[in-house]
């Protein structure tokens, strides 16, 4: 069970209980006035982070290497769709978990991400075999 779930509302119905106790309605009103700041500044960020991924092609980062460098463990999809500024290209079942999503650069090098309960588990970058260069001609 994720606590995470259960953490944010049983904070919120006791910080209302601590207001009502302290303050009465005045108290309660400034709670609930700060519990709905909090709760459309995270809907905004979301909706921002939507809204610049709808403006790209799916599965698409700008440098796969670089989105390696920044991905740590535990990051949600959110904020990798942040950094990416793209939907990835999922590659698991759709509703099933783990959850695989994938994002290429130009240069077809990749980053496959594994998401469970929305936390990232871990990934793997690809990069493709350079092209072997022609030796240079010998001097007679």
């Amino acid at each position: 069970m994720n606590l995470q779930k259960i953490f944010g509302p049983v904070i919120a119905v006791v910080l209302v209980v601590v207001a009502w106790q302290g303050y009465g309605w005045k108290g309660v009103a400034f709670v609930a006035t700060g519990i709905v700041m909090w709760m459309l500044m995270h809907f905004t960020r979301m909706m921002k982070v939507l809204q610049r991924a709808s403006n790209r092609p799916v599965g698409y980062c700008d440098s796969a290497v670089m989105l390696n460098a920044k991905l740590k463990p535990g990051v949600n999809l959110l904020h990798v769709m942040a950094m990416t500024r793209s939907l990835g290209e999922l590659l698991s079942e759709k509703d099933k978990q783990p959850e695989i999503f994938r994002w290429k650069d130009n240069s077809e090098s990749s980053v496959t991400c594994e998401f469970a309960s929305g936390k990232l588990v871990k990934w793997e970058l690809y990069r493709p075999e350079a092209p072997a260069e022609a030796a240079p001609p010998t001097a007679p």
